[in-house]
C-alpha cells in the first residue's frame, strides 16, 4: 500500500492520455476537441466541455493531490519525489519523440508534471528547514 501511495498521480494523466491517444485518438485525429458535455446556459450561450478540457481538469486535480502529498516527510516522500521526476521525464521524452504527444493537451499535462516536481521539492525543503529550525532551540 505504501508503494501505491508513493506513485505520482500525474502518472495517471500520462496513462489516460496515452490510452486515448493510441486507441480512440489514433482513429480520430480530432478526438481531443470532441464535446463530452454540452449545457445551455442561462445567458443563452452553450457551454461545451471538450475531452481535452476534461483531461486537463483531471490533471489539475492530480496536481492538487500531489501538492498535498508533498507535505509528508519520510522515505515515502523521497520515493514520491523521485518518481515524480521520472514521470516528468517520461512526459518530456514522449513529447519530443512521439507524434501523438505533440498536442497542446499533452504539453499542458507535461507542465503540470513539471510543477509537481518543482512544488514537491520546494515544499519538502521548506518543511525540512522548519524542522531543523525547531530542533535547534535552547534547552533550559
Amino acid at each position: 500500500m505504501r508503494l501505491l501511495s508513493a506513485l505520482p498521480f500525474t502518472l495517471f494523466a500520462l496513462l489516460i492520455y496515452n490510452g486515448f491517444a493510441f486507441t480512440a485518438g489514433a482513429a480520430d485525429p480530432n478526438f481531443w476537441s470532441t464535446p463530452i458535455l454540452s449545457i445551455a446556459m442561462v445567458s443563452g450561450a452553450d457551454f461545451q466541455l471538450l475531452a481535452s478540457d476534461l483531461l486537463i481538469t483531471a490533471g489539475l486535480f492530480f496536481l492538487f493531490i500531489e501538492i498535498l502529498k508533498a507535505t509528508r516527510i519520510g522515505k515515502a516522500a523521497v520515493v514520491d519525489h523521485m518518481l515524480s521526476v521520472l514521470v516528468f521525464v517520461a512526459f518530456l521524452v514522449e513529447f519530443l519523440i512521439i507524434p501523438q504527444a505533440a498536442t497542446s493537451v499533452f504539453f499542458i499535462l507535461m507542465v503540470i508534471a513539471l510543477i509537481d516536481v518543482i512544488a514537491g521539492f520546494s515544499i519538502s525543503i521548506t518543511g525540512a528547514r522548519r524542522d531543523v529550525a525547531f530542533g535547534h532551540g535552547e534547552m533550559h
